[in-house]
């Protein structure tokens, strides 16, 4: 029998309970109090303002009413009812439009546009459409923000918002509501898995597994996969799983759970859609250790086929999760390595040496442990950790075993580049190497953003430029790409860009000295020199080093004038060169030569960097403060030496 269809005009409430999912994770038990709790207050004051209750999904409600004056009246003592003890993080959204329902479901366009309207919400607020405010204006007892026009998904018109004001109430700003644009539907963030161990100390094969989901989806034509520097800047934070689609522009989300217990593994994975929070696809799989390619192969495969519509049609490999080796072991043991490697601390990525050459010691032939290797190596060669002579070389050969025993590894493509660049100079080959890594994972924030800088040091900025872009709508939350990003911005001489990138990075992270640097830098060539020093001295200080972070303040204090200072800070430097042997000053003591106007001994130094194969000599083409001196003989004689004519 067909369900019976009704037809009325109604206000619409969508509510929502914020971080559930996470809390689910985390303590079940405190989870289904809290969302008790939430049901309890919304089955007692919806019907008490003449509303009903059509639908419950998961943490959420949909309600309708006559009247939208009851239903603001009951959004809000909801709000106030659910702020006392225990809280519940909840945001509303009312719309008010002619709806169909029946005994299946609620249909309707106004559904749609109450759901986005909820979905742009913030916890402890109730945002209104235009509608609504319209009918309720009037009415003393309530107080309404414009937060501005918003553009809503399968929406022909935007819709104005308001959120309502008053005590206990929330109302975001309408930056907040307006930088929330609809994601792009093609897109997948990888959460960090939660380490569900008796044991702590497996927390590194929780974050590998979501890693090596991450790298596998990857492999998806067509879907946009975040990379983990963004991704896993939400580890262990009960934040909504919508605020965090909005942060990354992703239309959903993977999370989940790992149990290691011997040689068993418990595996959680749930994809959720970031615009109303629904669960798409979860599965369990508990399985021997040793199927661990196989569920990863698995949950790849599920993901890629709940996003079959939103993706080109027959672009899944077969298999997107190919085993690089047999040993459970090794792959333990390469797990834990990454885990190292991304602490991004000297000791750490030694540590992360030390376990892949175990991993080796097991299996020789572990194609990926080699490539381990290499990316360690070029690491500790490009960051000054370790000698060039000593770093690339160890990189280049690790690279090279890596791709004898699996051609298709982007990483070692990757790694071969970097070395090409910074160390042979071989701009041609670095080029054919970025080139090939693009072909193998065209989705890869880390190759764009390394290939980026390759662009910029050949003088390609519009290119690079787009290559970084490409880094950041990958990996929003990087704060290298956006630092480098703004680099680039500035030496293609917008600096209103620049400086907007590195306030943005600073926002995110007050103590990244890069941007701050770079900052300071920017308002440095820009002419304003006393707001630079200020900069400058105050990251001196925050060293807590007083023989460092003097390159760039006397370089600042040279350009003001202020002679006996900036040569105070070249002593100063060359203190540090006699105390810290194994820090390669060359290029810091050439630009402070440099800018005390002694021609001579800077370019003794540049000539001295060349000898030391430092890969930072690349950056003295780009760098406007060397600008005036290009056409010197000693710069154009080592320009054609490293290779540029």
């Amino acid at each position: 029998m067909k369900p019976t269809n009704f037809r009325l005009l109604a206000a619409i409430m969508f509510t929502d309970m914020v971080g559930y999912t996470l809390m689910m994770q985390e303590n079940e038990q405190k989870a289904k109090e809290i969302r008790d709790r939430q049901r309890k207050a919304l089955e007692e004051l919806v019907p008490r303002h003449r509303g009903r209750i059509l639908q419950y999904y998961g943490d959420g409600t949909l309600s309708i009413f006559n009247s939208a004056i009851e239903a603001a009246k009951c959004a809000i003592e909801v709000q106030h009812e659910l702020q006392t003890e225990p809280k519940v993080p909840m945001r509303i959204g009312l719309h008010t439009a002619d709806i169909a329902y029946d005994d299946e479901g609620v249909y309707g366009d106004g559904v749609n546009i109450a759901s986005r309207i909820q979905a742009l919400s913030v916890p402890g607020a109730i945002l209104i459409s235009d509608k609504v405010y319209d009918e309720i204006k009037n009415q003393s007892f309530f107080n309404a923000v414009s937060l501005g026009e918003v553009e809503l998904k399968h929406v022909k018109r935007p819709v104005e918002i308001y959120a309502l004001a008053g005590e206990g109430l929330t109302v975001p700003t309408p930056e907040q509501i307006k930088s929330r644009k609809p994601p792009a539907y093609r897109s997948v963030a990888v959460l960090p898995f939660v380490n569900m161990s008796t044991d702590p100390e497996n927390e590194y094969f929780s974050d590998g597994i979501s890693e090596e989901l991450l790298n596998a989806l990857s492999q998806v034509e067509g879907l946009r996969v975040t990379s983990r520097t963004s991704s896993f800047v939400f580890k262990g934070k009960n934040q909504d799983i919508r605020e965090i689609g909005q942060k990354l522009n992703v239309s959903s989300v993977l999370e989940g759970s790992v149990r290691k217990a011997g040689d068993r593994v418990r595996i959680t994975a749930q994809l959720i859609n970031t615009v109303d929070g629904y669960h798409i696809w979860s599965e369990t799989f508990d399985r021997k250790l040793s199927d661990i390619f196989a569920i990863q192969d698995e949950i790849s495969r599920n993901i890629a086929e709940a996003l079959r519509e939103k993706l080109a049609p027959g672009t899944t490999k077969d298999h997107l999760v190919k085993p690089r080796t047999t040993n459970i072991e090794a792959y333990n043991l390469y797990l834990k390595s990454k885990y190292y490697w991304n602490k991004w601390t000297p000791d750490n990525h030694r540590k992360s040496i030390g376990v892949l050459e175990e991993a080796i010691r097991i299996d020789p032939d572990f194609s990926l442990a080699y490539s381990g290797l290499a990316a360690c190596y070029v690491v500790l060669g490009t960051t000054g950790q370790m000698s060039p002579k000593k770093s690339y070389p160890k990189a280049k050969e690790y690279a090279q075993k890596a791709l004898a025993l699996d051609a298709d590894l982007m990483e070692s493509h990757l790694s071969l580049a970097t070395v090409k660049l910074f160390f042979d100079w071989n701009f041609e080959g670095a080029e054919r190497s970025f080139q090939k890594a693009l072909e193998l994972n065209p989705g890869s924030a880390e190759v764009h953003h390394i290939y980026g800088i390759h662009l910029s040091l050949m003088g390609k900025k519009e290119e690079a430029i787009s290559e970084l872009e490409k880094a950041r709508s990958l990996d929003p939350l990087s704060l290298p790409i956006n630092d480098y990003l703004g680099v680039v911005y500035s030496v293609g001489g917008r600096f209103e860009d620049a400086e907007k990138v590195f306030l943005k990075n600073l926002e995110l992270e007050p103590s990244f000295r890069s941007s701050k640097n770079n900052l300071a830098w920017l308002y440095l060539v820009n002419g304003e020199t006393e707001k630079a020093i200020e900069m400058f001295e105050q990251t001196r200080r925050e060293t807590g080093d007083e023989l460092k972070g003097t390159t760039l303040l006397g370089v600042a204090y040279a350009k003001g004038g202020r002679l006996e200072e900036a040569r105070k800070c070249l002593d100063i430097l060359y203190q540090r060169q006699q105390r810290d042997v194994d820090a390669s000053l060359t290029l810091d003591l050439a630009l402070l030569h440099l800018t005390l106007n002694d021609l001579d001994k800077a370019f003794d130094y540049v000539e001295a960097a060349y000898e030391e194969r430092l890969g930072g000599l690349l950056f003295v083409r780009i760098n406007p403060i060397w600008q005036d001196v290009h056409s010197h003989p000693r710069f154009l004689a080592l320009m054609k030496k490293m290779g540029f004519e």
